[in-house]
């Protein structure tokens, strides 16, 4: 998908928050704001809270690792503390972004327990989300295809849904949602506020937020498609035969958390058997694991129990974990815009980090369109290094 800057005749925002006590919340969430540690707004929350406490709709484009989902939380939590009637829906790409989303909304309504959220997520069993949907929540987080089987079951119902977001828009497109989508906003009602986020943009996200958005406001915080400045990027060349031999090396020379890129489910198990047969300890998160094996390789990656993460890019976005170092892309991505997305699991929160990629000769076409894509953004320009393995050779 090529990133585009659209104009789609939408106003300008005015208003700029400084400090989150300047908002007047509701007193349960604003002590929930103070319990995390909350202070300052980053750009996007700054600009996006304002705008949508005022029951605009909206269009947020920023970087990953920005604050996009306390900037969509917090309005969302502050109407439904006021509307007893209303509902909220979160509408997402992957289940790990939905785990993701429901961990902030669940640290935000800490002091609010009739604020209550269900996630509607596939390869997980349907009885326990008909079980959660029973206790009538306020807030759904779901993904696509879970929320159509349980309309199509009626086990779930939109019609008091009184706000809409969309988040990580883009790549609900990219991953072929959008018919889905479509079906989704009949079962919705047409008198609502939309909020849609988005780290890229392109002539189809242009199309959805013309067709389902009331005179939006539109916020873009930096250039779309930009790599953070904090990470240090690396083109390692090497060849498909040494290709294992060069990811070996960089692990082997690198400390802390190490996320791996593969391309496919075969390639990422097969990464994680040679690692292992080093005496590597892995983990691996692919769309062919269960949800449960999924949670619990996050899980221990993020409790730092173990190092190296191996994922296909189902964990571009939804992996939400400030301590990652390293980022390796054993294989480089399809889409040049996916690239951004996946180095920006490092250097969060203001940290820095470093992302690799091991590029082999077949790979040159993909590695010089992600290399346009950074100069046309203003990203650094990656430096470039042969394999400790292929110069041993």
């Amino acid at each position: 998908m090529v990133a585009l800057v659209v104009d789609v005749a939408i106003v300008t925002d005015p208003i700029q928050m400084k400090s989150f006590q300047e908002l007047n919340l509701h007193p349960t969430l604003a002590q929930a704001i103070q319990a995390m540690r909350f202070t300052i707004p980053t750009p996007i929350q700054a600009r996006a809270i304002p705008v949508a406490l005022a029951r605009r709709d909206l269009i947020g484009c920023a970087q990953t690792g920005t604050g996009k989902t306390v900037a969509f939380c917090i309005p969302l939590l502050t109407h439904l503390l006021k509307a007893n009637d209303k509902t909220g829906l979160v509408l997402v790409p992957t289940r790990e972004l939905a785990q993701q989303v429901a961990g902030v909304l669940k640290s935000l309504s800490r002091f609010c327990p009739q604020v209550k959220s269900a996630v509607l997520i596939g390869g997980v069993a349907m009885q326990p989300q008909i079980s959660a949907l029973r206790q009538q929540p306020k807030i759904l987080i779901a993904t696509p295809g879970r929320l159509l089987d349980h309309l199509n079951r009626g086990t779930v119902s939109l019609s008091r849904t009184d706000i809409l977001v969309l988040d990580e828009a883009d790549r609900m497109l990219d991953m072929g949602f959008a018919p889905q989508l479509r079906q989704l906003l009949r079962y919705l009602p047409k008198v609502r506020q939309t909020l849609l986020f988005s780290a890229t943009w392109s002539s189809s996200m242009d199309r959805l937020s013309a067709q389902h958005l009331r005179d939006p406001i539109r916020i873009t915080i930096g250039p779309i498609s930009q790599a953070a400045s904090q990470i240090e990027q690396t083109m390692v060349a090497t060849t498909t035969k040494l290709k294992n031999d060069a990811l070996l090396d960089e692990l082997i020379q690198t400390q802390g958390s190490v996320l791996v890129f593969a391309r496919t489910q075969h390639r990422t198990d097969r990464v994680a058997k040679y690692l292992n047969s080093y005496g590597l300890e892995v983990n691996r998160i692919h769309g062919g694991r269960t949800q449960g094996q999924r949670t619990s390789a996050l899980k221990n990656f993020r409790d730092g129990k173990t190092r190296i993460l191996i994922a296909t890019d189902i964990a571009a976005r939804g992996i939400d974990i400030t301590h990652i170092s390293h980022v390796i892309n054993y294989d480089l991505p399809q889409s040049p815009e996916d690239y951004i997305h996946r180095i920006g699991r490092t250097a969060r929160a203001g940290a820095t980090g470093e992302a690799i990629s091991l590029v082999t000769p077949e790979e040159n076409g993909q590695w010089r369109l992600i290399l346009r894509l950074l100069k046309q953004s203003g990203s650094p320009a990656p430096q470039s290094r042969q394999s400790i393995a292929q110069v041993d050779c």
